[in-house]
C-alpha cells in the first residue's frame, strides 16, 4: 500500500504572508508548438515541503546539505490533538523509538496538532532524524520561531504540511527527498508512505 501525503501544489494550504505558487504556460501544442512547456513561480515552503537549518539558523546547512537518509526510511505515524507538552513528547519518542528500531528516528504526527518548545526540546536533545506534522509549521502559527530555532538548530528536519487523514497510526517506511536546491532554506517535496513487511530481521517493501 502507498499512501501520497502531499498536497497538491496549485491547490494547497498557503502560510500566511507567503507566496502562493503559480504556473505559467510557455508553449502549448494547441497554439501551435512544438511541446507543452511550464514556468514555475512559488516559495520554497509552499504546499507539502521540508525546512533545512538554514531557514531559522544563520550559517546552518543548506536543503541540499542535510543528508537524504534523513528523508528516507522507517516512520512513526502517531495521531495527537492539542499541543505536544514534554511529556506527551517523551511518551511519543519512546513509542517512536520502538517503532524505527531506535536509531534514525522519524515522526509523523497526524491531527490537529502544536508541537510547543518544550516538547521541542524533547525530541531534539534525542536527536531524532525528522518531525512531521499537517500544519503548515511547526510549533503555533503566530510564533513559530522558538521551536523551529530548537528543532532545526539540532539538525532535525521538519516536514509540514503533510496529509494523513487517510494513514493509520505505526510504523511506515517513507520518502520525502526534497528538490536538490542549492543553499536553499527549504524544498518541496512528494512524501509518501509504503507499507512495511517485516521478513526476518529485515524489513522490506
Amino acid at each position: 500500500m502507498i499512501y501520497d501525503i502531499s498536497q497538491p501544489l496549485f491547490e494547497c494550504e498557503v502560510f500566511p504572508g507567503d507566496p502562493a505558487p503559480e504556473k505559467q504556460p510557455l508553449l502549448r501544442i494547441e497554439n501551435g508548438d512544438i511541446c507543452n512547456l511550464t514556468a514555475l513561480c512559488m516559495c520554497a515552503h509552499n504546499g507539502t515541503h521540508v525546512d533545512a537549518p538554514l531557514h531559522f539558523i544563520e550559517g546552518g546547512k543548506g536543503i541540499d546539505q542535510v543528508a537524504l537518509e534523513k528523508f528516507i526510511g522507517t516512520a512513526y505515524v502517531e495521531t495527537h490533538s492539542g499541543e505536544i507538552s514534554a511529556e506527551d513528547a517523551r511518551e511519543i519518542l519512546a513509542r517512536a523509538k520502538k517503532a524505527c528500531g531506535g536509531a534514525g528516528v522519524k515522526i509523523l504526527i497526524r491531527g490537529k496538532a502544536v508541537l510547543t518548545a518544550e516538547g521541542a526540546q524533547v525530541f531534539a536533545e534525542a536527536g531524532i532524524d525528522l518531525f512531521g506534522n499537517e500544519s503548515q509549521t511547526v510549533g503555533p502559527e503566530d510564533a513559530p520561531a522558538a521551536v523551529h530555532k530548537i528543532m532545526l538548530g539540532a539538525e532535525v528536519v521538519l516536514l509540514e504540511g503533510i496529509r494523513l487523514g487517510a494513514v493509520p497510526d505505526g510504523t511506515w517506511f517513507l520518502n520525502c527527498a526534497p528538490l536538490n536546491l542549492t543553499d536553499t532554506d527549504g524544498a518541496p517535496c512528494r512524501a509518501v508512505l509504503v507499507t512495511e513487511i517485516a521478513r526476518g530481521d529485515r524489513h522490506c517493501l
